[in-house]
């Protein structure tokens, strides 16, 4: 009786946590939400100086009771889930525990040679705003997009790669003995990646005729390159969307999370998981 009292507790709590379908989730959600949006302004307000200063004792305590209500939730997770240790190392997982152990960490880092340390600690605690991906659905198709559309841009970055090297040594030979920054090709092909990508620093410039024709084609060159990658993942996230319309055209579909996998678009009437056969509760 009493284990099945456990197990009741724990999937009611798991509908809770990880289902955003029902009433008692979307307030979850919405809850966790305010809390995160809250605990970065807290660092932020927190890395001002004056008002650090003024209101140093309520930041402190409003950041103990949010690092406390993420602890809460942290481990109600990972009890909660069928697999703790699949969420324990799943990107939600870590993103999790990095935005909740900074403020422990000040228990034990303590003494004038820490200080510094815990300063660039409290830094980590803006990991929580990594937290918000999950409440972002339009994140998952921009994902897709990424992923079907990586070997494109990673020859695209070949290319680009190729080409600052070669225009890069073009530059050393031209650019080499006039004293202009050039005295090198890795120095060169920095400025070439400098330039192509319209950052121009300024800290290498050419002063021969012939360089500054070249690098005024490598400037214009750039433009058109800066709009390659985009223009590749725009249209594969165009594409997900038009199969994602469709979809909705031909039926609505309700969804459950699996909650060993973490899989989050398993039908509702299914009762395994399509991607690990897990039992779906």
């Amino acid at each position: 009786m009493k284990k099945l009292f456990d197990k009741h507790w724990k999937t009611r709590i798991y509908k809770i946590i990880y289902h955003s379908d029902t009433p008692a989730g979307k307030l979850f959600d919405l809850v966790l939400l305010v809390v995160i949006l809250t605990s970065i302004l807290l660092v932020m307000l927190e890395s001002v100086n004056t008002i650090d200063a003024k209101y140093h004792s309520f930041l402190n305590i409003a950041e103990w009771i949010i690092t406390i209500l993420f602890t809460i939730e942290y481990i109600l997770r990972v009890i909660t889930n069928s697999s703790p240790k699949k969420y324990v190392f799943s990107f939600y997982g870590v993103i999790d525990l990095l935005s909740t152990i900074p403020k422990y960490l000040s228990f034990f880092l303590v003494g004038s040679h820490s200080l510094v340390a815990l300063r660039a600690l409290r830094l980590m605690r803006i990991f929580r705003i990594l937290k918000l991906a999950r409440f972002m659905g339009e994140s998952n198709n921009f994902l897709k997009a990424l992923r079907a559309s990586r070997v494109k841009i990673a020859v695209f970055v070949s290319f680009v790669v190729i080409i600052c090297v070669i225009l890069g040594t073009v530059m050393y030979l031209i650019e080499g003995d006039q004293g202009s920054g050039f005295t090198s090709i890795p120095r060169s092909v920095y400025w070439a990646i400098v330039t192509l990508t319209t950052v121009g620093y300024g800290d290498i410039a050419p002063v021969t005729p012939l360089g500054q024709f070249l690098a005024s084609v490598i400037m214009i060159i750039g433009y058109g390159i800066i709009a390659v990658p985009t223009g590749i993942v725009t249209a594969e996230f165009a594409s997900q969307k038009k199969v994602e319309v469709k979809e909705e055209e031909q039926v609505i579909i309700e969804t459950k999370t699996c909650k060993e996998c973490l899989t989050s678009d398993v039908r509702s009437e299914a009762k395994y998981c399509y991607v690990c056969g897990a039992e779906i509760v």
